[in-house]
């Protein structure tokens, strides 16, 4: 028997949101730019290039503004040949499980910590 493995799906990590409004769509959510060469999963934690305002994985080392936690990348993207459009949760109010969001590979707690913190800052709470 074969066995599948279900990948992150859309918005599995938001614990609350809110709601849509008049248009149908939650006023957190905003249509992005996925900084070309990456291939990322509903969840991931972004952050905003200064140069061209694209996002990319957050990276609490870097010194082009993904040092900055900016929003949550609502459904999986795949830009690793080309820039590619998605959705970010971006603004408040959004919170979300800890848990179920993705870090950029080897990310160490404290940088975790100034992710969340990041977050917090523009109203994307952790539970």
């Amino acid at each position: 028997m074969t066995k599948l493995t279900q990948g992150k799906t859309a918005g599995e990590f938001i614990v609350s949101e809110l709601p849509a409004g008049s248009t149908g769509v939650s006023p957190c959510r905003d249509t992005i730019t996925i900084l070309s060469g990456q291939d990322l999963v509903a969840g991931s934690v972004l952050g905003k290039v200064t140069a061209s305002g694209k996002y990319a994985i957050y990276n609490n080392g870097a010194a082009d503004g993904t040092e900055v936690a900016a929003g949550l990348l609502f459904a999986a993207v795949d830009a690793s040949g080309a820039d590619a459009p998605g959705v970010g949760l971006i603004r408040a109010t959004v919170e979300y499980n800890l848990t179920e969001v993705t870090w950029n590979t080897g990310a160490l707690q404290a940088e975790i910590d100034a992710g969340v913190a990041d977050l917090l800052a523009i109203g994307i709470i952790a539970r």
